[in-house]
């Protein structure tokens, strides 16, 4: 009976995955191109490809593990891989949330929000980030440190929290890998995090600090003392003099376990965005 369904399974995921494949074909020409995906992303993930630094395109700050994570995608035709892009982000943000305690509305309200919108819409991988926050803390660093901006306080609350599982022992197990992998990176590319600095006067930066480094450090010190990480999810993009508004949906993914309040952040933030549209 187990192998029947097994197989059964194993039908219906060489289905999906096939009709997936033949979709991204047909809507491929159909989308605009996404400006991150075209100009960044995928010629960083070319470029680890091809045995070269990704700090060789202009615009690729993140993590050299973030653009490796990119080449299953960067390996299709540019719109096809992008069409994947989409189809598998909005498949995490969904997982995330569910992950994250949130119920069918939650879920959806999330999915349909501005942010999420504005990430598929620019080709942008915060979904790629989160997802380090339903993984164990040694595999999910890897993930959150791809987009600092919104995982700083979630990484400051997991040393915390190591420490106190288990000392030194505990936190040096959780945090190794990460470090090690860091060092190497900066063997190969040098103090890549220093390109960063350029980013935070463009215009589209959508940081709030340093107003917002004192509600950020509420928000951290409260997480601590609760033992709860969503309180530092919100923290995180306080903490940041550079973040894109795709990002701030870390802050609602904070509160995802309460739908009315998912809810209303999401209506509160479409309000933004066509407040923002008519303004001009």
């Amino acid at each position: 009976m187990t192998s029947k369904l097994n197989h059964r399974n194993f039908i219906y995921i060489s289905a999906g995955l096939s009709m997936l494949v033949i979709l991204s074909f047909i809507i491929a020409p159909l989308i605009p191109p996404g400006i991150d995906w075209s100009t960044v992303f995928r010629p960083a993930a070319k470029e680890v490809l091809h045995f070269r630094s990704p700090f060789n395109v202009d615009g690729f700050f993140n993590p050299p593990w973030a653009a490796m994570a990119l080449i299953p995608f960067a390996m299709l035709p540019e719109q096809v891989g992008r069409v994947f892009l989409i189809f598998t982000g909005l498949i995490a943000y969904a997982y995330i949330a569910y992950k994250l305690g949130g119920s069918k509305w939650a879920i959806i309200a999330i999915v349909l929000s501005p942010p999420v919108m504005h990430n598929m819409l620019n080709g942008n991988i915060d979904w790629l980030a989160l997802l380090g926050l339903v993984m164990p803390p040694q595999l999910g660093l890897f993930f959150i440190t791809m987009k600092p901006q919104i995982g700083a306080a979630v990484a400051a609350f997991w040393l915390v929290e190591s420490w106190r599982m288990g000392g030194y022992r505990q936190t040096i197990k959780v945090f190794w890998p990460i470090t090690v992998a860091t060092i190497i990176s900066f063997l190969f590319y040098g103090l890549w995090p220093l390109r960063a600095r350029v980013e935070v006067n463009l215009w589209w930066n959508a940081s709030l600090w340093p107003v917002s480094l004192p509600v950020g450090l509420v928000l951290l010190v409260t997480s601590l003392r609760k033992r709860d990480v969503s309180y530092a999810m919100g923290a995180s993009p306080c903490f940041s003099p550079y973040i894109l508004f795709h990002s701030w949906v870390i802050a609602v993914y904070a509160i995802v376990r309460s739908t009315p309040e998912t809810i209303t952040a999401v209506i509160g933030l479409w309000a933004l965005v066509i407040i923002r549209y008519l303004g001009g």
